[in-house]
């Protein structure tokens, strides 16, 4: 393959990297959840929440392609490290509680007959949202492989 044939996409390498460790998490959420739940659920492929982290995966991918690329002493690599960080945490911890409270959200609207919740919402609350420690491991595993692996693939 044209080392220069992902140029096509953005023209640069770490954002195509990091959009394609994306995607394959999208791709894979898919199967995950027909290996796990026996259907076919196309919602998935651009849904938040669930195995791998997409979020895990496109940031890793970024901090290891700029390490791969640049060097883990760069500024840069700095920067995607400490965003690839603050988005992991994120994913886990904040999110993971929005998803929880979306649960409880819905339960008490399920059992809240006299209130009529279904006036003041208009749908149920997302409440897959967050991450498990796994999903987010195996998203930065995913992301890290497809950065280094695709910055090393494109330079040499």
């Amino acid at each position: 393959m044209d080392k220069n044939a992902v140029s096509f996409f953005t023209g640069n390498l770490i954002l195509n990297l990091s959009i394609f460790a994306w995607a394959a998490a999208q791709v894979l959420k898919l199967f995950v959840v027909l290996i796990t739940e026996r259907r076919w659920d196309w919602r998935h492929i651009l849904s938040s929440g669930g195995m791998p982290s997409s979020h895990s995966a496109t940031v890793c991918a970024c901090a290891s392609s700029v390490a791969y690329l640049y060097g883990y002493t760069s500024p840069l690599f700095a920067l995607a490290a400490l965003l690839a960080i603050v988005v992991m945490y994120d994913a886990f911890n904040v999110r993971q509680e929005t998803g929880k409270q979306a649960r409880i959200l819905n339960y008490m609207m399920e059992h809240w007959a006299q209130m009529k919740p279904e006036e003041l919402f208009d749908r149920a609350l997302k409440e897959l949202v967050g991450h498990t420690p796994l999903q987010v491991f195996m998203g930065a595993v995913l992301g890290i492989a497809m950065g280094w692996g695709g910055a090393w693939f494109f330079t040499h």
